[in-house]
């Protein structure tokens, strides 16, 4: 069994849908609006996006995240470097929890985690 589909509460559907699109290479399977949209990545993963209660902030717990994890550390660089450029609030990566990682907040309200991780 795998997982291959999550709902993910957000503050605004529709600019979490285009940075994740932009940045990430999901793809939307609907028109999407701004209460729901349905997304897929490239490995089968079904993301779904809401705010039915049209929220204006969402808060999850401090330690929730999603987590992106990549190839290489090259590849941890690279987007790191996409998203300041994009004109993002991104610390540099650094090793952590035996990986190459870094941590930034998203549109929506998401704390998203890129990261390579090292081999054991």
């Amino acid at each position: 069994m795998r997982l291959n589909h999550l709902n993910l509460a957000v503050s605004d559907v529709l600019q979490t849908q285009q940075f994740l699109q932009t940045h990430f290479g999901f793809q939307p399977l609907t028109k999407g609006s701004p209460v729901l949209t349905i997304l897929r990545d490239d490995n089968g993963l079904v993301l779904t996006l809401s705010n039915f209660n049209k929220a204006t902030e969402v808060t999850y717990p401090p330690d929730f995240h999603i987590g992106f994890i990549q190839d290489n550390q090259e590849e941890v660089n690279m987007i790191n470097k996409q998203l300041k450029d994009a004109g993002f609030d991104v610390e540099a990566p650094r090793s952590s929890h035996n990986s190459w990682t870094f941590y930034f907040r998203a549109p929506g309200g998401l704390l998203i985690e890129v990261l390579h991780l090292n081999p054991m």
